[in-house]
């Protein structure tokens, strides 16, 4: 094996790393609310599994049907699709996972800049995938599976939380576009 194909691997692995942590912070840059539910679906890891399992299972199945029979190209982007919404629910899902791991590694700078949270704990999680096999296969596949299971229970919980009537004791929500109470 020559230098170019070391340098060309261990490259490769470093951008996909480089990938995960990049989409967990702009998943935290764009959606900070759903990324703290995700991280509160994370409370129970083996529900966000399951969930995760049930929703994104049928539409690997269907992409790895479509790219079988696929030799129209149409049927082929299908596939591509298909394939493409569970991988991305399973990123921003993750972030919460990411989220999760750097709560439990504090620092002073954590109220200034929120998303150095999310950062910390997308490098640790990211590196865990380094391990052989196990890594590679159970803990990446496993972190998108269970991103997807938050990511579902993250926008369940927000329409729950729309849907519910507000409490008696708390003012109603300002309409959009309206000025804020003055007080004295």
């Amino acid at each position: 094996m020559i230098m170019a194909d070391v340098l060309k691997i261990f490259l490769l692995i470093l951008g996909a790393l480089l990938l995960f942590v990049a989409y967990w912070l702009a998943a935290q840059a764009l959606f900070p609310g759903f990324v703290a539910r995700a991280r509160e679906g994370y409370g129970r890891p083996w529900r966000a599994l399951g969930v995760g399992l049930v929703c994104a299972v049928p539409f690997v199945l269907l992409a790895l049907a479509l790219f079988k029979n696929g030799r129209n190209p149409v049927i082929n982007i299908v596939g591509v699709v298909s394939l493409a919404i569970p991988v991305l629910l399973g990123l921003f899902g993750s972030s919460g996972l990411a989220q999760r791991i750097g709560v439990g590694m504090p620092s002073p700078l954590d109220e200034q800049q929120p998303w150095r949270r999310t950062l910390r704990g997308g490098i640790v999680l990211s590196l865990t995938f380094l391990l052989p096999f196990i890594g590679w296969f159970g803990l990446i596949i496993g972190t998108l599976v269970s991103g997807v299971g938050a990511a579902v229970l993250a926008i369940r919980g927000r329409h729950e939380a729309e849907m519910s009537p507000p409490s008696p004791s708390s003012p109603p929500p300002p309409l959009a576009g309206s000025l804020p109470p003055i007080t004295s």
